[in-house]
């Protein structure tokens, strides 16, 4: 098995609210995202996707997201944008696009030093 891995930045806002009423203040992040895809095959180039490519995909993504009030974007507003909610977002994104047999192991997502959630499916 071949696993690759891609590790991207993104700064956006958001503001959880918690199920006791209390919601913080809006603020922002600069995420950090880490892509983990695998292979048990390498294509034609010997690789199991180029990283230019991953990247490329990801980034398609994440543009959409940059510098934005998270909770704002269609494909968010009516979830509590935590990292858990976004890594399993962004997964539910990247999947469609990648070539077969290519699978999307996980999502990793920083929110702050130390501070991470990963959506493995």
């Amino acid at each position: 098995m071949y696993t690759l891995f891609v590790d991207m930045v993104f700064k956006a806002q958001h503001q959880l609210s918690f199920e006791n009423g209390v919601t913080e203040p809006l603020h922002e992040h600069d995420w950090k995202v880490c892509v983990a895809v695998s292979s048990e095959q390498l294509n034609k180039d010997a690789l199991v996707i180029d990283f230019k490519e991953l990247k490329c995909m990801t980034e398609s993504i994440l543009q959409g997201f940059r510098r934005q009030r998270l909770e704002s974007l269609p494909i968010l507003k009516n979830s509590n944008v935590s990292a858990e909610t976004l890594a399993r977002t962004l997964h539910d994104q990247l999947v469609p696009k990648l070539p077969h047999p290519v699978r999307l192991d996980f999502i990793e997502i920083t929110e702050a030093p130390g501070c991470r959630a990963r959506y493995t499916p």
